[in-house]
């Protein structure tokens, strides 16, 4: 799994050594990007199949809708449910950074684990590995490793990211809507997660 262990060694690196000292995410995220572009260019793999993009659309809509409803209860239920504002500005620019999550996660870390275990395993896996990055913000650790879990096995079939960045952005719109900072940790991980209590 080299592309996978380079990709994951830069993020938590970032994460935890370099963000407190003030390096610019670009410079990860240019790493990211390179790894990812060079993976894809020897795998020939980009995760857009336009044959699976109807079948990618309706199993995440049958994975989303209902993890969607039952946190937008939990908000509702925990009295945090709250209107995020402009519904299209926040959705676009989700959308984009789902898409780049997405397109890591599926195109090199799940491609990768398949290479070396069963499809099932190879699910388990990446969905960890995906997690793994979110600690120790433990809201999105949980959420990220169920989320990875149905976004691996509807890729493992219908391979297309597109569905699946629509999805990620809607959940991460709902768990912001249906949460406050305190219990989403404002989306932080790493060193930046711990240093919201101080």
């Amino acid at each position: 799994m080299p592309f996978t262990l380079a990709i994951l060694g830069t993020i938590l690196l970032y994460t935890w050594v370099l963000a407190p000292r003030g390096v610019p995410v670009a410079v990860p995220a240019a790493i990211v990007v390179s790894v990812a572009l060079w993976s894809g260019i020897r795998s020939r793999t980009w995760g857009l199949s336009p044959k699976a993009f109807a079948p990618a659309l309706r199993a995440a809509a049958l994975f989303t809708v209902p993890a969607v409803l039952v946190v937008l209860a939990a908000g509702m239920a925990l009295g945090t449910l709250h209107d995020r504002g402009s519904l299209v500005s926040n959705l676009a620019v989700l959308i984009a950074w789902g898409g780049a999550q997405q397109w890591v996660l599926h195109t090199i870390v799940l491609r990768e684990a398949q290479q070396l275990t069963s499809p099932k395993k190879s699910i388990v896996i990446a969905a960890f590995l995906f997690a793994l990055v979110h600690v120790p913000n433990p809201l999105l650790t949980l959420m990220t490793f169920v989320g990875a879990l149905g976004w691996c096995a509807i890729f493992s079939r219908y391979p297309n990211l597109v569905p699946l960045a629509i999805s990620h952005a809607v959940a991460t719109l709902a768990l912001l809507s249906a949460f406050d900072d305190g219990m989403t940790g404002r989306l932080r991980i790493g060193h930046a997660y711990l240093m919201l209590g101080g």
